[in-house]
Parts: C-alpha cells; sequence; structure tokens
C-alpha cells in the first residue's frame, strides 16, 4: 500500500510518501498551506497513486491534544471530505528534531534545511507510522 503522509502546518504543509513495498519513505515536497491546500493534496494522491494518507497529529508530552491538534483534525475533516481513501493519524512529537538531526548531517545552507524540513519531519511521521503496524 501506498502512502502519503502530511506534516500539516499553517504556513507550510510537508509531504512524503512511502513505496508500495512500504519499505523507504522519502520526502515528496513542501507547499504552501494556502486555500486551495485540499485541491492541491487531491491532485497529489491521484498523480502518486496514493491508497491511505498519515496525518502527524501534534500532541502534548502528556498524550492530550492541544490547539494545534484541533486545528489538524478540522484540516483532515477537509481532506476527508474530498477523497476517497483512509486517513490515520500518527504522533508527530519529535519528528521535526529529527528532521533537523538528519538535515544537520547535510551540506546544505540554512535556507535549503529550512525550506525542506516538514517534508523531512513528514517522511519521519510515516516511516514512525509504519513502524508501528509492522514492528
Amino acid at each position: 500500500m501506498k502512502y502519503l503522509s502530511i506534516d500539516y502546518g499553517l504556513k507550510r504543509t510537508g509531504l512524503a510518501v512511502c513505496d508500495p513495498s512500504q519499505t523507504i519513505c522519502s520526502p515528496l515536497a513542501v507547499i504552501d498551506s494556502t486555500k486551495d491546500i485540499i485541491t492541491r493534496l487531491t491532485d497529489i494522491i491521484a498523480e502518486e497513486h496514493i491508497e491511505a494518507v498519515v496525518i502527524g497529529l501534534p500532541l502534548n508530552m502528556d498524550d492530550s491534544e492541544g490547539p494545534q491538534a484541533e486545528l489538524v483534525r478540522k484540516f483532515a475533516d477537509k481532506l476527508k471530505a474530498a477523497i476517497n481513501v483512509p486517513i490515520h493519524f500518527q504522533d508527530e512529537r519529535l519528528t521535526s528534531f529529527g528532521a533537523d538531526e538528519k538535515l544537520d548531517m547535510t551540506d546544505l545552507s540554512p535556507a535549503e534545511r529550512k525550506r525542506r524540513r516538514d517534508a523531512v519531519a513528514a517522511a519521519e511521521i510515516l516511516q514512525n507510522f509504519l513502524n508501528t503496524r509492522h514492528p
């Protein structure tokens, strides 16, 4: 099954995909979180032949959901109304930290690291999701 992972943010949204065998998770893109984000995502889901979506859910360290999680759930509801594939949530705590660690090991400029961070975080979210399903 091919998944699309979404690291939703108010300004930018990171995207990542896995191969159909769920072996490799790769950053796909960072898109602006504009009014047409749902349309852009439905196009990407069709183009990439996505069979399910994983959305990072920002939980607090005590496992509670705060205002940002509520925004993500509202976004997910809008996306669910526009697509015909299942949507799953995955705890996204510390994925930005993990993305920064990976990007720090590259020769990318600070500006390029910032530009790619959300997509790398989306790949972290997807890898964590797949690890919980296939330990």
